[in-house]
């Protein structure tokens, strides 16, 4: 049985793993499509062998037999037989899902599809503005989908009049360039670990610490004790100035890596998203990232017309992946 047959009007189980967490919630579908969705149930991936443990602990904890629909987004791109996650040991084989976890109608999607449906779905409550024109998302055409977390998700949102296509992409794993003296730094100490340094490598949680760790050297200083949490906790309380500064490169790491994947796109539109994303929504604003954002050469003035925004849901993987069974369903 496929999501399409599975019908509207339904109770599903969602879920939302990333690398180093697994979200997940009941979601209610009504026949209209519209989706009510549950308390959130977050799990450490760490502390569980697989998903399908983290589901059965997942059904004891709520104290009830689950559904057995599900709408399951995950940090992974989702090819192949066997789907090998990024950021997290979890392996899983999409043909045997539905055995495994009781299922008679699933969705397996990217977790940035997920959320790239949560944009299109988004109220505009939920869009905070960052830099560009303040104005809506456009009806038409391309939106990037740009997201920092223990990875860094990029997906594609297409509006092409009425309708709405995603496009999965692992973006994030571009080649990272940098752009001054500093970050020629980072780049060669991140070589001193990678073969190759992708973007993700600099704009995500672990970023956090090896730009710390050039800014450290630079100025002949001990890294501070801790794990990359507390460091960012650190940084985002401001109760440490290097920390500060490295806060801020992270943002204009950041602001380039986003420019790069509008001028990708058209340019287009972007919304910043992932867990980082909505941790940094009052730090943005007051940082370097729009101006590297727009620091594109001979289309500087075309990326300074471009708006971008920040999703505030609390939980946009989780409403995403609950919106694409839905309208997978109604197809």
């Amino acid at each position: 049985m496929s999501a399409k047959d599975a019908g509207s009007g339904c109770e599903i189980v969602v879920a939302d793993i990333g690398g180093t967490h697994a979200r997940f919630a009941l979601a209610t579908i009504a026949a209209d499509g519209a989706v009510s969705l549950g308390e959130p149930v977050k799990l450490q991936t760490a502390d569980h062998a697989s998903l399908q443990t983290a589901w059965e602990a997942l059904g004891r904890m709520l104290g009830r037999t689950l559904p057995r629909e599900a709408a399951i987004a995950i940090a992974a791109p989702i090819q192949g037989e066997v789907v090998r996650m990024t950021n997290s040991p979890w392996t899983l084989h999409p043909g045997r899902l539905a055995d495994q976890l009781g299922l008679d109608a699933h969705i397996l999607i990217n977790d940035f599809a997920a959320v790239a449906h949560a944009v299109d779905c988004a109220e505009p409550d939920d869009l905070v503005h960052l830099t560009g024109p303040d104005i809506p998302l456009p009806d038409r055409g391309a939106i990037s989908i740009v997201g920092p977390g223990t990875g860094l998700g990029i997906a594609l949102l297409l509006r092409t009049g009425g309708h709405s296509h995603v496009v999965e992409t692992e973006g994030g794993h571009v080649d990272f360039a940098p752009l001054d003296s500093v970050e020629d730094r980072l780049l060669a100490h991140l070589r001193e670990h990678h073969t190759r340094v992708s973007a993700e490598r600099v704009v995500s949680g672990p970023g956090l610490r090896a730009i710390y760790r050039v800014l450290a050297e630079l100025e002949d200083r001990d890294m501070p004790r801790g794990d990359d949490k507390a460091l960012w906790s650190m940084a985002l309380e401001g109760t440490d100035s290097l920390s500060a500064a490295a806060l801020e490169r992270f943002c204009l790491c950041l602001g380039a890596v986003a420019g790069d994947v509008a001028l990708t796109h058209g340019p287009a539109p972007v919304v910043i998203a992932g867990g980082l994303g909505y941790r940094l929504r009052d730090v943005l604003p007051r940082s370097g990232f729009a101006e590297r954002f727009a620091a594109k050469g001979r289309y500087a003035a075309l990326m300074r017309n471009q708006s971008v925004k920040l999703i505030t849901h609390p939980e946009p993987g989780l409403f995403g992946a609950a919106h694409a069974f839905a309208k997978r369903s109604a197809d």
